[in-house]
């Protein structure tokens, strides 16, 4: 009894302080979010700002157009996470349950996506954007406008789908017994609405667990948007904050402020999922 004590005392002193190292950013971006700028540049440190004031957030949204980078961000990570849902549940569904030449193979190649950083294929995609046909100005053949360029969709297409998706889709759909397809086939089912009548509503953790990553991953894209467009309407938040760097100063009161404020909706979009997304990982991975 004694040795199991211990261990759980020191379990949970590992947690603990394995807690605050990973919060201690955040709560000082916080605190330090209500310094003026003569504190957060003294050389004495305090952890607490003299007096808590908003300031900073108000100064920090009116330089620059904030409503129109925040809806830009929200749509951009809306779309992306509702069709990449669609295109990796599918894709997830097919390399699980259904039986076609290949599909292993397939499998495999997809997963060597999850292998190849962003920056290798970064301007191989920039250039299928800049040259995708009939749109932007551009001929059947990609020619003569700027195609996708500094628009929504630019921003999206890229980011739909991950191989990381399509495995903890499949990962899951393995659990399910042979004898549920055949019941459903049985019962006239076809392939899709088996899957969005049976598959799907047992599958809200891993719906839940993906729209969390894709959601931030979206939320705090900063290299692509950044290549993709030059356009002040098109910024995202993470974009935005270049706002408050200058050739001769960088605000640092209103960067901590602004980014305290775009890191609100996924902190509390990963209090509202995170039950299920522990779920979903624990879920998807018991089979291979």
């Amino acid at each position: 009894m004694k040795r199991v004590l211990h261990r759980k005392i020191i379990l949970l002193v590992g947690i603990a302080l394995i807690s605050v190292i990973v919060a201690l950013p955040f709560v000082m971006m916080i605190l330090s979010s209500f310094k003026t700028m003569a504190e957060i540049q003294s050389p004495v440190f305090r952890i607490l700002p003299e007096s808590f004031s908003f300031d900073n957030y108000w100064e920090a949204m009116r330089q620059g157009n904030w409503a129109r980078y925040f809806s830009n961000s929200f749509i951009i990570t809306a779309i992306t996470v509702s069709l990449g849902l669609l295109t990796m549940s599918l894709a997830g569904y097919a390399f699980a349950r259904l039986n076609f030449k290949g599909r292993d193979l397939l499998f495999f190649f997809s997963l060597i996506g999850l292998m190849i950083p962003e920056q290798v294929i970064l301007v191989p995609v920039f250039l299928k954007i800049k040259e995708f046909p009939l749109v932007g100005g551009n001929d059947l053949w990609g020619n003569g406008g700027i195609g996708f360029l500094n628009s929504y969709w630019g921003l999206i297409i890229p980011q739909i789908a991950h191989p990381f998706g399509v495995f903890l889709f499949r990962q899951f759909f393995l659990q399910f017994p042979k004898a549920l397809d055949e019941a459903a086939k049985i019962d006239g089912c076809s392939r899709l609405r088996t899957l969005l009548k049976i598959y799907v509503p047992a599958s809200l953790p891993v719906f839940a667990t993906l729209a969390l990553l894709k959601s931030i991953g979206s939320w705090n894209q900063y290299t692509w948007p950044l290549v993709i467009s030059n356009a002040d309407n098109m910024r995202t938040v993470q974009l935005a904050l270049s706002i408050f760097k200058t050739e001769y100063a960088v605000q640092w009161n209103y960067i901590l402020a602004a980014t305290t404020l775009i890191a609100l909706p996924v902190l509390l979009l990963f209090l509202l999922l995170q039950k299920y997304y522990v779920q979903g990982i624990v879920t998807s991975g018991v089979k291979g």
